[in-house]
């Protein structure tokens, strides 16, 4: 359902969404999603008439350099060729295990260019998380830096490994030296043209059990991403746009990386860490006037204070937020503080963004919902049951793959189609709808744990867990917490002989930092002589989870 009415001076909700029509979404795309497409065309070589900006860079230690359209496009040809110097074929899968450098986006063009898929892997993951993924894909290559290169000692299966080295650091015995490969490479590649259908990205997603889930992104995927630049974000010619999230996840890689370009427009990566201070500076510096990210930063910003937000009243046309839900009282303090609407957004890896408080569309917001389907998807709520839920009752989210010319998932990669029952894509998600349209998120039905807007499978941290030899079994679940969202939440059995105390605890932590990953890790951890299952030996996690709010 259509909400009940549309304002302003932007494009009606209601008629963007009426009249979707797939044809006129491919009809802007230079290359044919039938007849040969390539994204690396798409994002560079199409927009080369004016030799833009196409990316404003600030690195780790402050210096700011931009490149063009037409320089993109001249790093991804050199890194296309080197590509196939070392055998890699169309369809081949390479990774990059990359900071947000000018050298990532080449590698995610240029793998493009040569007809291969991007698979990122997170700077923060350890050598477990990058083994979990590169057996799950299979890739043929990884590009990673000095600074990471050591996490690829410590996985068994890894392909050959291309290196950004600097004068600090001795190439590896085997690797290939990026540089002064990519030195050597032409500038001209025909790019390999391919099909919609055909792999873009190989994505992956945590759940409840087993290894993280490979997730294919076709090239399909290219026209719900530049939708949601256009109707969700308001991508405007005008703006100086910042997306701070890491594209070693969906949404940097997808709308930090690849939406802006697509649409002809500069984007912005910021190589240092999250600091409340260097995001004010950067936004300062560069006169960013739409900037997304996720609420904990925002949480983050307004635990800072207003000193520095006074500065920068009336500079944020918009802002957008994605990854966990979207506080009310984080949208009345960037309004009262900055004067910037901040709009909540809601989409999954699987499904790009789908939900959306837009910006680029007019119709109402109720604070704390995730908004109204993006033209493109039609979605119900769906009952235990199979029905369609009633009016503000709870459901699990379920997009309608008949009306949904824009879902580009089809399923995990060698795990079925399981998600995918009658006619239906289940978000795994329970939200509830009201008479307008509206769609507020409630909550997992499942324990994946949404923390900091990270999406963390509890099988992946218990699993490093028990790798320790202090541990023999390991639970984890998600906390509530007021600035996070949630933390990750250890229970754990010890060996026998074992003291559970807090330099124990503290060396677990660091064990899974090291292992799994930075993010990951529990803030928690509880020792306890056994875990509550169920006759047949499953973990009951919503006992665990029931206990620890009880606790707090």
């Amino acid at each position: 359902m259509a909400p009940a009415s549309d304002t302003g001076s932007n494009p009606s909700y209601l008629t963007a969404l009426q009249n979707f029509n797939l044809d006129v979404a491919k009809a802007r795309f230079s290359g044919s999603f039938s007849d040969g497409i390539n994204a690396c065309v798409e994002c560079c070589d199409a927009h080369l008439q004016n030799n833009a900006v196409a990316l404003d860079w600030i690195a780790l230690d402050g210096h700011h350099e931009t490149r063009s359209f037409a320089d993109l496009r001249d790093q991804a040809s050199c890194f296309a060729n080197l590509l196939i110097e070392q055998g890699i074929k169309p369809g081949d899968i390479v990774a990059g295990l990359l900071p947000r450098t000018p050298e990532l986006v080449a590698v995610v063009l240029g793998a493009l260019r040569a007809g291969a898929a991007y698979q990122p892997l997170f700077t923060a993951f350890g050598p477990k998380a990058i083994q979990d993924r590169l057996t799950m894909s299979g890739a043929k290559l990884v590009v990673t830096d000095a600074a990471n290169r050591q996490k690829l000692d410590g996985v068994d299966v890894c392909p050959p490994v291309a290196t950004i080295v600097d004068t600090s650091h001795e190439l590896v015995a085997g690797d290939v030296d990026f540089r002064s490969s990519m030195a050597s490479q032409s500038v001209e590649f025909a790019p390999v043209m391919r099909s919609g259908d055909d792999l873009m990205f190989m994505m992956a997603t945590s759940g409840t059990t087993g290894p993280a889930k490979g997730v294919p992104v076709p090239l399909n995927a290219l026209l719900a991403f530049r939708s949601y630049m256009v109707d969700g974000i308001d991508l405007q010619r005008e703006d100086v746009f910042w997306n701070i999230a890491d594209p070693g996840w969906a949404y940097g890689l997808y709308y930090a990386v690849i939406g802006p370009l697509l649409l002809g427009h500069a984007t912005t990566l910021v190589e240092g860490p999250f600091t409340v201070d260097g995001t004010y500076d950067v936004i300062s510096r560069l006169g960013v006037t739409n900037f997304a990210g996720a609420p904990t930063a925002f949480r983050l910003i307004i635990a800072s204070g207003t000193q520095r937000a006074v500065q920068l009243r009336d500079r944020i046309r918009l802002i957008s937020s994605a990854g966990e839900p979207l506080n009310p009282e984080v949208i009345r303090w960037f309004e009262a503080e900055l004067n910037a609407p901040i709009k909540d957004h809601y989409g999954q890896t699987e499904t790009g963004m789908m939900v959306n408080n837009h910006h680029g569309l007019d119709h109402p917001v109720r604070p704390g919902s995730a908004g109204y389907v993006m033209p493109g998807f039609t979605v119900d709520v769906l009952a235990e049951d199979g029905r369609i839920s009633g009016l503000n009752e709870p459901g699990q989210l379920a997009v309608n793959i008949a009306g949904s010319p824009l879902l580009f998932f089809g399923g995990y990669l060698n795990k079925g189609n399981k998600s995918i029952v009658n006619g239906y894509y289940l978000t795994g998600d329970t939200v509830e709808r009201d008479e307008n349209g509206c769609i507020t998120f409630v909550g997992r039905n499942d324990d994946v744990i949404t923390s900091s807007g990270y999406r963390i499978g509890p099988f992946d941290v218990e699993s490093a867990l028990i790798e320790h030899p202090a541990v023999t079994e390991a639970a984890v679940v998600g906390v509530p917490d007021k600035e996070r969202t949630e933390i990750v939440k250890a229970v754990v059995v010890l060996a026998d002989g074992t003291e559970g105390n807090e330099e124990l605890a503290k060396d677990l932590q660091d064990y899974v930092k090291q292992r799994l990953s930075a993010h990951a890790y529990p803030r928690l951890i509880e020792f306890v002589s056994e875990l509550p299952k169920t006759p047949s030996g499953k973990i009951q996690r919503f006992l665990l989870r029931q206990a620890s709010v009880g606790a707090g």
